[in-house]
């Protein structure tokens, strides 16, 4: 609040570098549990970036991709899939379909999805998350175990138990080798 106060006194209240603390502001309120302010906060920053970099712009899809989130905690599932979705096209467009912000997006439609009871299209964007992760940072890396778990969520869903079993014992091997045997993630 205080970093926040200090840059709209010294740039305005629509600078670029006012967004950035608007948004760092709504991720606190997000972890703190307050929603509706974390979204006024996301809202807020988006329309500052909007009006000084355009609609497209990557700082916008990251500040979309923000909302989408906060809206996935309240429960507004299509909400947060048509955010994630347009911060998706943006990446895309910008740092190309294969680069790891785009699996994170990817990834994030993949979870909207499977709340949503599409099971299989939630499998699908999982799939093309691990792809561009494996890719990006090989088999073993912490990010590869993240979606291999998730496939081995919605295999589970789906039914496919043996499918199921070896992703998740997959994503816990990776897991114990880079977070040890203890770790809560394991």
């Amino acid at each position: 609040e205080r970093a926040l106060r200090i840059v709209e006194i010294t740039y305005g209240t629509d600078h670029p570098y006012v967004a950035i603390d608007v948004n760092n502001l709504g991720s606190v309120l997000q972890a703190l549990g307050d929603l509706q302010g974390a979204k006024e906060y996301f809202e807020r920053a988006l329309r500052i970036d909007e009006k000084a970099y355009g609609t497209d712009h990557p700082q916008v899809a990251i500040f979309a991709n923000n909302i989408g989130s906060v809206l996935k905690d309240l429960g507004d599932l299509k909400g947060a899939k048509e955010y994630y979705e347009r911060a998706l096209r943006i990446f895309e467009i910008h740092l190309g379909k294969d680069h790891p912000n785009v699996a994170t997006l990817v990834n994030n439609i993949g979870m909207v999805l499977k709340d949503l009871g599409d099971l299989q299209g939630a499998k699908e964007y999982y799939e093309r998350a691990l792809r561009i992760d494996e890719k990006t940072y090989g088999t073993e890396h912490p990010n590869v175990a993240i979606r291999v778990n998730n496939i081995g969520c919605v295999l589970l869903a789906l039914g496919d138990l043996q499918g199921a079993k070896e992703y998740l014992e997959r994503a816990l091997r990776i897991f114990e080798i880079h977070l040890g045997k203890d770790h809560p993630n394991v």
